[in-house]
């Protein structure tokens, strides 16, 4: 028996996400936005119907369609919700791979067996489980190869019950009404040069012969001919390769010259950033500071660190004296980021002699603690002692619940 792969993909996740954390949102046109002066990057049906467009910028849409509601993205949300989903998932096959926050491809092969179902009938397992344990409507696309699960997935989203299965008899007849550039993989510069040799379905691309798809194509070309012929050709990846470089920026509520309000933004972004490092069980040897002005110029300082790291606080003093080199009290500023590169895997992580390493275990095991507290309170309950806003009681205590370190 042929392997079998579905791609689960949640539809307009981002306002699927705002959705089930405030249900009078439901069936009313929702864009979410990238910042309150920023662009749309998602739509809900009701918000495409009225014409909205992902890019748009923020202004714009509310000056034309001011009856859609606009909420600002809030990225923590989206992926506590998407692990949600992923662990469903993971609790199903054990060979699942995770395409990005809102998409996974699981290996479906053998749970036909296991859980005595046909495949259209997983799917449909899969999408009421999501549905009934996270609140999250979800399209899926099953057939026998990811490049075929992808086509399937994005084509499931027009129709009622969102689930389209390609089978082997199936698949072939389907490619003809596929457009070259509706295929995973197959971006507008190939789609261009595809149609100078004449072709514009994805029935006419698997027409061609091996050597003239290598010649002309190379390697990708002659996988993805072969991924569309429902051979599974890209394996599922459980544990993907690391990332290459981390970034977190995000713009400020208004325009501003404060300098320590500045600071304190940064310190939260490289927070953020270095806790998405410790998931991916890394550590940086270069960091990079970015700024942006009122009017759109951007300012870009990068600097080498004396030795690896994944902790905030070994990140914060190089990353400030970037942030001083840049910054000017008479400019004003609408956003700050910290991006985090040239990363070492930490298993395979080698011992420095000159390095403290007293002072790098107990960064490490900080580093660990904050981690498992804001999984189990929440994110920014811990933060560095100059962020803190809040003033001593006359007992010397917090006022609010904010832990300092």
């Amino acid at each position: 028996m042929g392997k079998y792969i579905a791609l689960i993909d949640c539809d307009s996740f981002f306002c699927s996400c705002e959705r089930k954390l405030n249900p009078e949102l439901n069936c009313k046109p929702l864009c979410v936005v990238s910042s309150e002066r920023g662009c749309v990057i998602a739509r809900s049906k009701e918000a495409k119907a009225m014409g909205i467009k992902m890019g748009d910028p923020l202004f714009k849409a509310v000056e034309e369609h001011p009856n859609c509601i606009y909420m600002v993205a809030n990225h923590h949300n989206y992926l506590s919700i998407s692990k949600q989903i992923m662990y469903i998932l993971k609790d199903l096959s054990p060979n699942v791979e995770i395409y990005s926050i809102d998409e996974a491809f699981v290996d479906v092969t053998g749970l036909v067996k296991v859980y005595n179902k046909n495949y259209y009938t997983m799917a449909k397992y899969i999408q009421d489980r999501i549905w009934n344990e996270v609140g999250m409507p979800v399209s899926i696309g099953i057939s026998r190869s990811k490049t075929l699960a992808k086509l399937a997935s994005d084509r499931a989203k027009t129709t009622k019950d969102r689930i389209i299965l390609l089978g082997k008899s199936k698949s072939k007849k389907y490619l003809q009404d596929v457009d070259a550039s509706e295929v995973w993989g197959i971006g507008g510069r190939l789609t261009l040069r595809l149609q100078r040799f004449g072709i514009r379905t994805a029935s006419e691309f698997v027409s061609k012969d091996d050597e003239w798809m290598k010649r002309n194509f190379g390697k990708n070309g002659l996988t993805t001919k072969y991924e569309l012929l429902g051979h599974s050709v890209i394996p599922i990846v459980n544990d993907p390769p690391p990332p290459k470089s981390i970034c977190d920026t995000q713009s400020f509520s208004e325009f501003t010259s404060d300098f320590d309000y500045i600071k304190n933004e940064l310190q939260v972004h490289i927070h953020s950033a270095c806790r998405r490092l410790r998931q991916a069980k890394c550590k940086c040897n270069t960091i990079g500071v970015i700024v942006k002005t009122k009017d759109f110029k951007c300012g870009f300082l990068e600097a080498k660190l004396e030795n690896p790291t994944d902790f905030e606080l070994n990140i914060s003093k190089t990353a400030f004296e970037l942030l001083e080199m840049m910054y000017s009290p008479s400019i004003l500023y609408r956003s700050v980021g910290i991006l985090l590169e040239d990363f070492n895997i930490t298993a395979n992580e080698q011992l420095n002699l000159f390095e403290d390493q007293v002072k790098k275990e107990k960064s490490e095991r900080l580093g660990k603690a904050i981690d498992r507290i804001e999984e189990r309170f929440g994110r920014n309950k811990i933060k560095v002692g100059f962020t803190n806003k809040d003033v001593p009681n006359k007992q010397g205590f917090m006022t609010s619940p904010t832990m300092i370190y």
